[in-house]
């Protein structure tokens, strides 16, 4: 009722005057008719606000307010309407326009017209004249679910009858979508390249509600009049464009415009909020496919997209932002390009799959060798199967995991980092006490005394179930993110190059395996003791900036640029955050082996025999 006096509103009134009596009793009926139902509604906290905003809009018709003024305020108060009393706006899969076109000629063309023009053979014989659907000026103020509304209900007083028990809900977004393209089929033809080079298009329409919402009347001030009603008539007429472009990277240069068109209206949280769904929602996806063909441009877009939103959140001058926002948009484009033109070359996907399986399984297996080795050592052979158990079992959850992320529920990017970012950190936190410990025992001689307790005291429970914890976490937190890397690039159909990139990888793996635990078991005890302590020691300081830049993806750390290359490997990244928890894990490991040296010393020098006692024994 609200849009449909949005849209006629101007046939009544013109300048402060009455252009047809008739028509503006007709207004006045609406609104008072309005604000009565919106009294007669379940109360709400909104309710004395919509109350309000309909007597406003009731004085403005009784002051014969201007057109423009009296629609904006129509179109917010149904707004209002749907934010406080939440009901289906959109229908739950792109509708079916053909049909639509069948439905128009069978149920709608006797009385509109065959092309809508409100012209049929017994629409002639009717007073008021049936909507003429091809007038842009009445077109543009009318959403698709306005249309919905008004096949569903009807409209009081007029021959337009309910079509809600003779049509389907589907049939009914159907004809409405069908309905709502008769004004644009001429500008339609162009819309179809200017939604997919608008960003500022694909920031107002993300999705099918959006775009049942949508008006070109709301639309134009952002876009321009011939764009919105190009770009809107496209939609409607392929409502399905909607679902298949605003995924992936189209949906995060949409969402990176959203975010400057908030930030700059005053919704500081708004825009940080659509900058972080730009990444997780629109670059986390397809991000396995472009670290699979240019990982640098994805390092550098991961850095990009981090600074971006703490400029966002640090309430920075909009020119900051916009110029931001552009780099960020630029990135975006070249991204896209780049994962469109490798997305059928098998050689691409080969080294993808090899490099991610080497990259992330590399760490993981340094762990468990280290670990194994250590056990070997200490000749302590019945806590390895506890080590086994821990990696064994990492691969079935990481099984498992691929399987609910396949079949059950879509893992999100925000969850997908944080369970990065918490894990890696939590494995880098133990790591650091082991590297410590370790390094403990190579010092003075102190490998020998704990072999000689070793060997009269059996293992106990408690250190074989940690072995068994620090095993699982370091190799599952690599095979969760590996596993999803894969299963996005199974999507893209080269799935017996991406099984021969895996099969090599896992080759390379072993052989690093194989290579390690040999040279191990040649080591000196002293000796090895000293390089596990260094190693793990290391392991614990990448971990920590793995860990610390997966957090910042997820939104819970910001970024702060830092002038230092990006090396993933190592766990470097260009952001002082990283670094910080990186500088944190040093120190403590300088100060751990500091202490360990220390104390080394003072018992070297408290077990020493003196020389004229040697003597006298």
């Amino acid at each position: 009722m609200l849009d449909y006096l949005a849209t006629d509103y101007a046939g009544a009134v013109k300048n402060g005057a009455v252009l047809s009596t008739s028509e503006y009793a007709e207004m006045r009926e609406f609104t008072a008719t309005a604000r009565q139902r919106i009294q007669s509604l379940p109360p709400t906290a909104a309710t004395p606000a919509l109350v309000a905003q309909a007597n406003g809009l009731i004085a403005s018709i009784e002051a014969k307010a201007p057109p423009a003024q009296v629609s904006q305020e129509a179109h917010a108060l149904a707004d209002a309407l749907l934010k406080a009393y939440p009901v289906p706006t959109a229908p739950e899969h792109a509708p079916d326009l053909a049909r639509g076109a069948t439905l128009y000629q069978s149920q709608c063309a006797v009385c509109h017209g065959a092309t809508g023009r409100g012209d049929g053979p017994a629409g002639l014989q009717l007073d008021p004249r049936p909507v003429n659907f091809t007038d842009q000026t009445r077109a543009d103020q009318r959403s698709a679910l306005s249309l919905y509304e008004v096949i569903s209900q009807g409209v009081q007083g007029t021959p337009m009858a309910s079509y809600a028990t003779r049509l389907s809900s589907s049939d009914r977004w159907a004809l409405a979508y069908y309905v709502g393209s008769l004004a644009y089929t001429k500008e339609a033809r162009a819309g179809a390249e200017a939604w997919q080079h608008d960003p500022a298009a694909r920031a107002q329409i993300s999705d099918l509600k959006d775009l049942s919402q949508a008006r070109v009347a709301q639309l134009a001030p952002v876009l321009g009049m011939a764009p919105a009603r190009a770009i809107l008539g496209y939609l409607r007429a392929h409502p399905d464009a909607v679902q298949h472009a605003l995924t992936g990277l189209p949906l995060a240069r949409g969402r990176v415009a959203a975010s400057v068109a908030a930030y700059r209206s005053g919704a500081k949280a708004e825009a940080a909020q659509l900058a972080l769904s730009a990444y997780l929602d629109g670059v986390e996806p397809v991000e396995p496919q472009l670290d699979a063909r240019d990982s640098a441009l994805r390092a550098q877009l991961e850095t990009a997209m981090g600074a971006f939103r703490t400029t966002l959140s640090s309430g920075a001058p909009l020119g900051t932002v916009v110029k931001q926002a552009g780099e960020v948009d630029a990135l975006l484009a070249q991204a896209q390009t780049v994962t469109a033109e490798g997305s059928d070359d098998p050689i691409a996907t080969f080294l993808g799959a090899f490099t991610i399986l080497v990259r992330e399984g590399l760490e993981a297996l340094l762990v468990v060798v280290a670990l194994l080795a250590f056990l070997r050592k200490a000749e302590r052979p019945h806590a390895v199967r506890y080590v086994h158990a821990g990696w064994v079992l990492a691969l079935v959850a990481g099984g498992i995991t691929w399987a609910i992320a396949s079949y059950a529920i879509s893992i999100s990017g925000a969850g997908r980092e944080l369970t990065e970012g918490l894990s890696s950190l939590f494995a880098a936190a133990v790591l650091l006490s082991v590297g410590l410990w370790m390094h403990q025992k190579s010092i003075g001689g102190r490998w020998q005394a704990y072999l000689k307790e070793k060997m009269t005291m059996a293992l106990n429970q408690r250190s074989a179930w940690f072995l068994f914890g620090l095993a699982f976490i370091s190799v599952y937190r690599e095979v969760f993110e590996t596993i999803l890397f894969y299963a996005a690039l199974w999507s893209e159909g080269q799935e017996v190059w991406l099984l021969s990139g895996i099969a090599a990888g896992a080759l390379v793996l072993i052989l690093i395996a194989w290579v390690l635990m040999r040279t191990s078991r040649r080591l000196p005890i002293g000796t090895f003791f000293s390089a596990s302590s260094a190693l793990i020691a290391v392991l614990a300081v990448v971990l920590a900036g793995k860990g610390m830049a997966a957090l910042q993806e997820a939104g819970w750390v910001p970024v702060s640029i830092a002038p230092v290359p990006h090396i993933e490997l190592l766990g470097i990244y260009s952001s002082w955050q990283p670094l910080a928890a990186q500088a944190l894990v040093i120190l403590l490991l300088a100060a751990g082996f500091l202490v360990n040296v220390m104390r080394g010393r003072e018992a070297s020098t408290g077990n020493r025999v003196p020389v004229a006692e040697t003597n006298d024994r």
